[in-house]
């Protein structure tokens, strides 16, 4: 088990996640830098980053896109970057990310009946 995971599953623990993040801001003194309008402009420019990917792509290169290494590694690197500054925002928030999600689908669920 590393030190991101939980216990007995093998899968990264999003809180163990948010801590390393803060420690790593921490050891270079980034806080300061860590402003929520900060964090939210920064997780745009990360997803912006990932759209870059795709902009040029066919709908069937992009389902394609994870076959090629190079490819698959940058993708990889974008969905990371973009989950560790959403991770920061809510951690600098108060927001447990993953409470809001289930919150979010539930109001969807309602709003949106199967039919």
């Amino acid at each position: 088990m590393t030190e991101d995971e939980g216990p007995g599953d093998g899968v990264p623990d999003v809180a163990r996640l948010q801590r390393r993040l803060a420690e790593f801001a921490a050891a270079r003194h980034w806080e300061p830098y860590h402003t929520p309008k900060n964090l939210a402009v920064a997780l745009s420019v990360e997803a912006s980053e990932l759209v870059e990917i795709f902009q040029w792509l066919t709908p069937e290169q992009s389902a394609r896109v994870m076959e090629k290494e190079s490819t698959a590694h940058r993708v990889r690197d974008e969905v990371a970057d973009v989950l560790a500054y959403l991770l920061q925002f809510c951690e600098v928030l108060g927001i447990d990310a993953l409470t809001a999600l289930s919150e979010k689908i539930d109001r969807n669920e309602l709003r949106f009946p199967a039919k």
